[in-house]
């Protein structure tokens, strides 16, 4: 049966920006749900020092939970050769940080949609410094996962593959043991497109899940389609919600889930209304597992 982690979603600022909130404040918070680990980032401001990674690793387990998948944002598609190998290092620092905590998972992205990108070469620039990844992450028992994602919050730009064309054509030149896909149904939402889709397409690859949901403030999905044919920025009629009372057929997304053996892990991203909505969220899922497992 999959697994369930949460996410600090309403946090990220707090725990990312201003530090006005300490990640052992979240963890004592996050421990409390019915959850079986807590999903990293590797943004927050305490995990610059690598003295810290032990000791937040301790304190997860000493509540019985684990530190399954780590989420971080590299931008492989720069033009430049150079900016790409920095990336290239953070990302197997990442890997690092992944395994001394204990995970098995570690996000990666394709990189920002620039507008000079020619679609081949982007697909080969992502390609090429996943690869690069690859054994890297092999060697420490880690798994990249490429995530149909929206934009990183310190990106100028969406990301390359967010598009499902795009994303399915980078995952399909891709094929190693060691790589596979983090499935967000919103995001699909973002680029105008049927998350049941993308997932029938990719669901073989997926290894993690991000479960989330989003509701129309105003308007049809067609409104939104109409809107977001570009996707450039979130779309003002789309916003967070409690999952379950969203856009996404949680019923149709295990379905597809449990035909192709799915067993890894599924993280909670959101709450951005406070923990109560967290616990619900949480519940709803764990729900929907036991129907589907």
């Amino acid at each position: 049966m999959p697994r369930l982690a949460a996410f600090p979603k309403a946090f990220m600022q707090a725990l990312c920006k201003d530090g006005t909130m300490t990640v052992s404040e979240w963890i004592n918070l996050a421990v409390q749900l019915d959850i079986d680990g807590l999903e990293w980032y590797a943004g927050f401001l305490e995990m610059e020092d690598k003295s810290n990674w032990l000791r937040f690793r301790k304190q997860v387990e000493d509540h019985g939970k684990v530190i399954p998948m780590m989420c971080c944002s590299p931008d492989f598609t720069h033009p430049d050769k150079n900016f790409r190998q920095n990336e290239i290092v953070k990302q197997k620092r990442w890997i690092d940080m992944t395994y001394t905590l204990g995970g098995s998972f570690c996000r990666v992205l394709s990189g920002q949609r620039r507008p000079e990108l020619h679609l081949e070469e982007g697909v080969k620039l992502a390609a090429e410094c996943i690869e690069t990844c690859l054994p890297y992450a092999q060697d420490r028992g880690i798994t990249l996962m490429l995530e149909n994602h929206y934009k990183d919050d310190f990106w100028q730009y969406p990301e390359f593959a967010q598009k499902m064309d795009v994303f399915c054509a980078l995952v399909d030149s891709i094929q190693h043991p060691n790589f596979g896909v983090n499935y967000d149904p919103s995001n699909t939402y973002l680029a105008g497109e049927d998350p049941l889709e993308l997932l029938y397409r990719v669901s073989s690859r997926v290894v993690t899940m991000h479960a989330s949901d989003r509701y129309l403030k105003e308007g049809t999905i067609e409104d939104l389609r109409k809107e977001e044919g570009a996707a450039a920025g979130y779309a003002r009629r789309l916003s967070h919600g409690e999952i379950g009372k969203g856009l996404n057929n949680y019923d149709a997304i295990f379905n597809e889930l449990k035909r192709v053996g799915f067993n890894g892990w599924i993280s909670i991203e959101d709450g951005v209304e406070g923990m109560d909505q967290l616990a619900r969220s949480v519940s709803f899922v764990r729900q929907k597992m036991k129907e589907y497992w």
